[in-house]
């Protein structure tokens, strides 16, 4: 690729969109330029993702336009868009998990002979050089289903860059599920992009690495452009408070906690599977138990464990000082416990389903009469009672779930939770992508899950969060519990160097 591109401009001007109930963008207006990473701030639902997805073609403004080096664009979908340079790189993989890198690479663009025929060996070889130019060590002929969920999106890009005409590159919170290392590769390739003259965009919550990899940030609050700073100059407190119109103060100090923790009330015991080690542990009412350790660890997979998804090898499990098996996540609820799972979009949310099919999908058995017959009825006020309970930003409970942020659809799952009435709630990643303000909600919601008598376990890979909601922290490495730490002697760098260090 050459690196002596000329300067492009994408112009947003007085863009509006609107959905049923929901004014998405108002009236944004402001300015990208090459060879600078900006950052899309904002929290769930402020109009971020609306804009990338008018930008990509996906929607359509409502008011306003688009330009690129002064030239107005419309594109009507994703490809159009593709072939004007633009790409945009979401959290959900768009790759074929059966193709191997190259073919994904040059997907519909494979090159062929003078036969017209595929020639595998050059686009292995086309690929091999833009890989050998990332410094990535993946092999061209490799299925993409083999890869490290990292190394999958390292794909999409690559996809991306070996367009001749690529001027806009576009990340919608691409960090979500990387490891640390993972993310300095990442930041490599942005870098590298950013001097060959690109417009990056970069939507994330994570304001650590707003500040490592971006150059300015356009901050929006309830669909509105309101300002864009020059990173650095600003502090994370006082963007949080552009983007939310509240100081959060120490969002931690000011939450509600249970104070009464009880007796015991899930009682582990050497806990094995294909994936966990002799994992013991116990839970009382009301307290919030966390789990900590590095990507891998086991943490999700011990739960998996727990509630039946993955088979036990062996130990045992007793709940209320009652034995139980839980042979499926179906019994685990019956038995009354409850898993929320990291991955919203693959595991959580039925994104054909509306809001209130997905709030109610665990009570189909209460909502029906004796002949089997769903009442809807009933299911609408169940929904709207958690609409409101949860703070849920709906128009409607007929919405469709997947026009909701991603905080509002977290809510969703969790309300469906609760409404099964639950005594142990195990929250995998439940603020995963979401934003500060919504973040403060998810606590108060858990302190008040706790003072109600369930017992909470967390697990999070933020360990600001389970230091600052934990009442005892469990600290997992290598697919094993290694150690408890009370909440007042837990620090960062204790659970840290638990974490890490054999």
């Amino acid at each position: 690729m050459d690196n002596l591109q000329e300067e492009n401009i994408l112009e947003f001007s007085e863009i509006s969109k609107y959905f049923p109930g929901v004014k998405a963008l108002d009236n944004v207006s402001f300015t990208a330029r090459s060879g600078e990473v900006l950052a899309f701030l904002g929290e769930n639902g402020a109009g971020k993702s609306t804009l990338l997805k008018i930008l990509n073609g996906d929607y359509q403004p409502d008011k306003g336009k688009y330009l690129i080096n002064g030239v107005e664009k419309k594109f009507n979908s994703p490809q159009e868009a593709i072939e004007e340079g633009i790409s945009v790189i979401y959290q959900e993989r768009q790759i074929l998990m059966e193709l191997t890198v190259a073919e994904n690479i040059f997907l519909g663009r494979m090159p062929v002979n003078n036969f017209g025929i595929i020639n595998v060996k050059k686009a292995n070889k086309m690929a091999a050089a833009i890989i050998k130019d990332f410094g990535l060590p993946i092999n061209p002929t490799t299925k993409v289903k083999d890869l490290s969920i990292a190394f999958q999106q390292m794909v999409e890009i690559m996809k991306a860059y070996s367009r001749e005409n690529l001027k806009v590159i576009c990340f919608d919170e691409p960090t979500a599920s990387l490891s640390d290392s993972e993310i300095d590769i990442l930041f490599g390739i942005i870098r590298k992009l950013k001097k060959e003259n690109k417009i990056i965009i970069y939507v994330s919550h994570r304001l650590k690495e707003i500040q490592q990899i971006t150059d300015r940030v356009a901050i929006f609050k309830d669909g509105k452009y309101i300002t864009t700073i020059k990173t650095g100059e600003v502090s994370e407190k006082e963007m949080i408070k552009m983007m939310v119109g509240r100081d959060l103060g120490d969002i931690f100090l000011n939450l509600d906690r249970n104070k009464e923790i009880g007796d015991v009330l899930l009682d582990v015991k050497d806990v094995s599977s294909e994936f966990v080690k002799e994992c013991s542990f116990q839970l009382r009412k009301g307290e919030v138990l966390g789990f900590s350790g590095l990507v891998g660890a086991g943490r999700t997979e011990l739960m998996r464990a727990v509630i039946g998804a993955d088979k036990r090898k062996g130990g045992e499990i007793s709940l209320e000082g009652k034995k139980i098996h839980n042979s499926s996540p179906k019994e685990a609820m019956k038995n009354g416990i409850v898993l929320v799972p990291e991955d919203r979009k693959m595991q959580g949310i039925l994104s054909n389903l509306n809001v209130s099919g997905n709030i109610n999908i665990s009570l189909l058995d209460k909502n029906a009469n004796k002949f089997g017959i769903i009442d809807s009825k009933k299911e609408l006020q169940i929904a709207e009672k958690c609409i409101d309970e949860f703070h849920i930003k709906t128009p409607s409970p007929l919405k469709r779930i997947v026009e909701l942020s991603g905080g509002n659809q977290q809510k969703c799952i969790v309300a469906r939770g609760i409404s099964t009435m639950p005594k142990v709630l195990i929250l995998d990643e439940p603020t995963k992508g979401i934003d500060v303000g919504t973040k403060s909600e998810f606590y108060q919601m858990i302190c008040a899950f706790a003072k109600q008598g369930l017992g909470i376990i967390l697990i999070s890979s933020e360990l600001p969060e389970v230091l600052g909601l934990s009442d005892r922290i469990i600290v997992m490495r290598s697919r094993k519990i290694v150690g408890e730490i009370n909440r007042e002697t837990a620090t960062e760098a204790l659970v840290l160097s638990m974490s890490m260090i054999d």
